[in-house]
């Protein structure tokens, strides 16, 4: 099968950085008991690939990316009892386990979904990893339930980017929170409007100025980028006893700023799918492939069959 790899972590401008790269197919024979084997229809590219990519240099032969996927059952292992083959499925893998960009893939059914039926496999998988991400950060991370939130309020710093996107509609559609999203260019302050953000701000100019002016203290605050660079004013502007989520990766923080207001912190990362158990291998069942090949720095590669990310929403700033 065709797929996309690296040996070595290399700046994305060598042109070695991904590859094109042939691989046997995984076959039936090597599928653990709650496995599936995936025909790939699309994937989508998050910010894991390039950590894992410039942190993780591959131990024997190419290391395959990807996260995000979405395609239709081939095989599944003998104990799987919720798909069968021909459903149409979309997840966000394993990261210990190989990842999507490729033509066939094994993945464990208890972290897989049905694809919506009124999406492509291009927007499918768009979806998986920053819902999940945003869904725990909300009802997970922050404590909240199904309905909760009248009367408080939820400040999503980033709210243009791909988590931010899905977490204003998940907070709209899912609680009573009033959803403030800071944004700082026109496009992508139409953009959160878009998705159903109450008010907007800036995170260019002082947040708790402009909550102030809205009457608003946030009780929940989801840092989805540069929280170093925010960190100070988030625990200014944010209730007593609140909680400020994050995903991004802050060189460091000082946890005692959060002690005067007893406040909680939690960072959001999937960990379900890395501890599912499996003992998966790597191998025959060709039939009709996507069209699939590495894009160069520079090239369009948000259209591709295989190897989508989500253009439709803007850059985040």
């Amino acid at each position: 099968m065709r797929a996309i790899g690296y040996m070595k972590s290399l700046p994305i401008e060598d042109r070695q950085s991904l590859e094109d790269i042939e691989l046997p197919d995984p076959t039936a024979t090597d599928l653990s008991p709650n496995d599936l084997l995936i025909e790939i229809a699309a994937v989508s590219v998050n910010p894991v690939d390039t950590k894992v990519r410039v942190r993780t240099e591959p131990d024997n032969g190419h290391k395959v990316l990807g996260w995000d996927a979405s395609g239709t059952v081939k095989a599944t292992g003998s104990d799987v009892t919720l798909f069968k083959p021909g459903d149409d499925v979309f997840y966000a893998g394993d990261i210990g386990r190989p990842g999507t960009n490729s033509e066939l893939h094994i993945v464990d059914e208890r972290i897989v979904g049905r694809k919506p039926s009124n999406l492509s496999h291009r927007d499918a998988a768009a979806l998986p990893l920053t819902s999940i991400t945003a869904w725990e950060l909300l009802f997970d991370g922050m404590g909240l339930r199904e309905g909760e939130g009248d009367g408080e309020t939820l400040l999503i710093v980033g709210g243009a980017g791909g988590v931010g996107s899905i977490l204003i509609q998940i907070a709209k559609a899912l609680t009573g929170l009033t959803v403030v999203a800071t944004a700082s260019r026109d496009d992508t302050r139409d953009w959160c409007t878009k998705m159903g953000a109450d008010h907007i701000i800036s995170h260019r100019e002082n947040l708790k100025a402009q909550l102030d002016a809205l009457g608003l203290q946030p009780r929940y605050v989801a840092s989805l980028t540069a929280t170093d660079q925010h960190f100070d004013a988030l625990i200014d502007l944010i209730q007593p006893r609140g909680t400020i989520a994050l995903i991004d990766d802050p060189a460091e923080l000082d946890a005692l700023k959060l002690k005067t207001k007893a406040l909680t912190l939690h960072f959001e990362i999937d960990v379900y799918s890395a501890h599912v158990q499996h003992a998966g291998h790597d191998r025959p069942a060709p039939s009709a492939r996507p069209n699939l090949r590495a894009c160069r720095p520079g090239e369009d590669h948000h259209h591709r069959e295989f190897g989508r990310r989500n253009d439709q929403r803007p850059e985040p700033s």
